[in-house]
């Protein structure tokens, strides 16, 4: 495999109470709050991680844009990936703050768009979208230092981009996902990494497939980029048996609530996650080394890879030959696990920042 370009690999701060010894099961010291988010992306920054998801969730966890100014000027390497809401968000000052923030962070800040409401408020999916595509449009203009006349059926803007830009006088690179026909299409037209959750193989070499031929409709190409839960332990037994110890305690009512409580809980991604499940064999497995027990509890990305590190690499280094080029991982506890892949994983795949 090593004809393939390095890939990204980044890891995953819980700020959305999202941390778990045993899912389901509410635990106090894994709870989101700024000193228990800080200290796992400071085990990512150790570990060398090349980047770190921030997600947003407007009923869970810390603010992430907060957040994000709180922890940059602690990092020396690791790059930021900032989840931004695009429902809770005024295009030009959210600019300014991206930009703000990329110069704390010297420069490594990049922005993972969701297309989500106005919390009290809900679009049909079709507006939504295509509010999304706008504001990804309105964010790259001003960040690229460019003069702003946009008239849209969301914002009518004609101002200047601000005098704080990013420290490479370019906009960040915008990672998207989304399954739908909507998501779909606003991802050729706005996004610059397009993000997936698990899949079996076939499944994932369709999509990537689809979203090149969309993007090429609008003269556009597409990164893409795979995020998954990670178990990785000295031998698979080992690795399957973490994996069976993580849900010992969960309660299928309680797993069935939490997935219901998130805000994207009736999405096409998370219904193509249940399906992944629902389709597993007796032990959770979707195909080899691919494992949906964690969805029981969890709405969203909902499959980890497990196995030893030869069977994890070979899984990753697999992705990377269909197209993957960015990996965006987690595991529970995120802290704990992010030393497992750090040492088992990192040193044996060549990666750096996209």
């Amino acid at each position: 495999m090593t004809d393939l370009p390095p890939c990204e690999i980044s890891w995953f701060s819980a700020l959305c109470d999202d941390d778990y010894e045993f899912l389901g099961v509410p635990d106090p010291m894994l709870k989101s709050s700024w000193e228990h988010c800080r200290d796992i992306v400071m085990q990512a920054e150790t570990g060398g991680f090349d980047n770190i998801l921030l997600p947003s969730g407007y009923a869970l966890g810390l603010d992430t844009t907060a957040f994000a100014a709180g922890i940059a000027p602690m990092l020396r390497r690791l790059a930021l990936l900032m989840a931004v809401r695009v429902g809770e968000s005024w295009p030009p000052q959210l600019a300014r703050q991206i930009a703000t923030i990329d110069r704390m962070l010297g420069g490594r800040l990049k922005v993972n768009i969701i297309s989500s409401d106005l919390p009290g408020e809900t679009l049909a999916s079709a507006p939504r979208y295509a509010r999304t595509v706008e504001a990804m449009h309105i964010l790259k203009t001003l960040l690229n230092g460019e003069p702003l006349d946009h008239v849209g059926e969301f914002w009518k803007l004609k101002l200047d981009p601000p005098r704080i830009g990013t420290l490479s006088g370019k906009a960040p690179q915008l990672y998207f996902g989304g399954l739908s026909e909507d998501a779909r299409e606003a991802a050729a037209k706005g996004c610059d990494v397009y993000l997936m959750w698990p899949d079996k193989r076939e499944v994932v070499a369709e999509i990537i497939a689809d979203m090149r031929a969309r993007a090429a409709k609008y003269g556009r190409t597409l990164k893409f980029g795979y995020r998954a839960h990670m178990i990785v332990r000295e031998s698979e037994s080992e690795a399957r048996a973490y994996a069976a110890r993580l849900l010992s305690k969960l309660d299928d009512a309680q797993g069935a609530a939490i997935r219901a409580k998130s805000l994207d809980s009736t999405s096409a991604g998370v219904a193509a996650q249940a399906a992944l499940r629902e389709g597993a064999d007796d032990e959770g497995y979707a195909e080899p080394q691919l494992w949906t027990g964690i969805g029981r509890a969890r709405s969203g990305c909902g499959a980890a890879i497990v196995g030893d590190p030869d069977q994890v690499l070979a899984k990753l280094n697999d992705y990377r030959a269909m197209g993957i080029e960015a990996f965006i991982l987690s595991g529970y506890p995120h802290a704990a696990e992010a030393d497992l892949v750090a040492r088992h994983v990192l040193p044996h795949i060549d990666h750096g920042l996209l």
